[in-house]
């Protein structure tokens, strides 16, 4: 499975010191949450009929060097914890600018959603199996049962 995601920053993203701004970067790891699901057949279409979407619980963000305005970006993606159901979960992004230096790690906390009760709920079956497909960490550790 391909976990790679490609963004290029814009205007809109920069702040008034001409770099990408603090919430772009969340809004990158997001857009590559998204698009992770697809890589496996899961496209968010899938969610939307089953009426479940993702929610996170804790979002961090290291920043470790400046992103400019229109440099390229890439976020590899990786599933560090998660129970063997998908129902509970936790990735990792590590976003790289153009030149290859690592910019920024962004970890997450999430669960899935029913959006009809608005309560937790897990994935069926067939969909947790492919969504447990996600690439995993080196140090990837399974949670609970």
């Amino acid at each position: 499975m391909n976990n790679e995601y490609l963004g290029h920053v814009i205007w809109s993203q920069v702040d008034a010191n001409m770099h990408l701004r603090h919430s772009a970067y969340a809004d990158f790891g997001a857009q590559a949450r998204i698009v992770l699901p697809n890589e496996l057949g899961l496209d968010f279409s899938v969610f939307q009929k089953l009426q479940m979407g993702p929610i996170l619980f804790r979002e961090e963000l290291t920043y470790q060097r400046e992103v400019g305005i229109n440099d390229n970006i890439r976020i590899l993606s990786f599933l560090t914890k998660a129970k063997p159901d998908g129902s509970r979960w936790s990735i990792r992004h590590d976003l790289y600018r153009g030149d290859g230096v690592k910019a920024a790690v962004i970890n997450v906390d999430g669960a899935w959603l029913d959006l009809r009760h608005r309560k937790l709920t897990g994935l069926p079956p067939e969909v947790a199996a492919k969504f447990m497909e996600v690439a995993k960490s080196e140090d990837f550790e399974q949670i609970g049962s």
